[in-house]
């Protein structure tokens, strides 16, 4: 006997119980529960901007208006939220949720290309986005601890190397170091001597920035061999600027026409080393006008 057969003998049972089985399928139907927050990733992606040293209100108005004004024309855009710090803008982006997050991404990236042109030219880095949605929580987290490995030395080996290698796991859309300590020099100044020499803030940032310059310094060519010259200007630490002298040109001293000048070394706005800091300074150069005699 097979299994169809009860159902063959009994038809009006059989009716019967479809009848039940539909009715209770659509009393089932409208009794499911409707979640409130259902649980639906909608595409988003985060554009990470760093200035150092500006305020919130300086990154706002030259960081964060010039890409928000490029990012508002993105098709498919639901909603854009930006973030001013200290130093660092952060935008995100939520596209509608039938918008592939690839094709999303190739016109932020386009968007931020034809944003370049309204963007501070001091930015030591272009902006940055990642295909992640910054409420959600991390999904592993790893911790580094060493007895005979310095704190610096541990940092840099997370950011170049273990960052590097879990980025490139596919399905990662973010990895993020946190807890280190970056190589950095701070220079103290004397601001009370700058302005007795007329010398700004400015000036000083310019002047460290130029001395602090790795370019090419040329080659020698031989009657058989070609050499490349090379050096390194980078400020690696604060002891190897301890003889550094601030260009006169920076300080705004010029020699007055028809005078004879005699160089004579004079208190210069001196900029005190802290822990790891600088200790820099410049020679003043005093004009005596020649007297004429008759």
């Amino acid at each position: 006997m097979s299994v169809s057969t009860p159902f063959i003998r009994r038809p009006i049972a059989t009716s019967l119980l479809g009848v039940a089985t539909m009715i209770g399928g659509m009393l089932g139907y409208f009794w499911l529960p409707v979640s409130s927050l259902p649980q639906v990733d909608f595409p988003t992606i985060q554009v990470t901007t760093q200035l150092p040293g500006a305020n919130p209100e300086t990154t706002a108005s030259l960081v964060t208006a010039p890409l928000e004004r490029q990012f508002g024309q993105i098709p498919a855009l639901a909603s854009m939220t930006s973030q001013s710090s200290f130093g660092i803008s952060q935008i995100t982006l939520q596209f509608d949720l039938g918008r592939d997050i690839d094709g999303a991404s190739q016109d932020v990236q386009a968007a931020i290309n034809a944003a370049g042109s309204a963007l501070p030219r001091n930015l030591p880095y272009p902006p940055t986005y990642s295909k992640v949605n910054p409420a959600d929580a991390p999904i592993i987290t790893l911790a580094l601890t060493s007895e005979t490995i310095a704190l610096r030395e541990m940092s840099d080996l997370a950011d170049t190397l273990m960052a590097q290698r879990l980025a490139e796991i596919s399905g990662v859309g973010r990895v993020s170091v946190q807890g280190g300590i970056r190589p950095a020099v701070r220079v103290q100044v004397d601001l009370a001597r700058l302005a007795a020499y007329g010398i700004g803030i400015e000036d000083v940032r310019t002047a460290i920035t130029g001395a602090n310059v790795s370019g090419p310094k040329g080659a020698l060519d031989g009657a058989f061999q070609s050499y490349t010259i090379s050096a390194n200007d980078q400020l690696a630490a604060a002891r190897y600027r301890k003889d550094w002298r601030m260009p006169a040109s920076a300080a705004g001293i010029r020699e007055s026409p028809r005078s004879s000048s005699t160089c004579s070394a004079s208190p210069a706005p001196t900029l005190s080393k802290p822990s790891s800091g600088c200790d820099t300074s410049s020679r003043g150069c005093s004009a005596r006008s020649r007297s004429a005699s008759s």
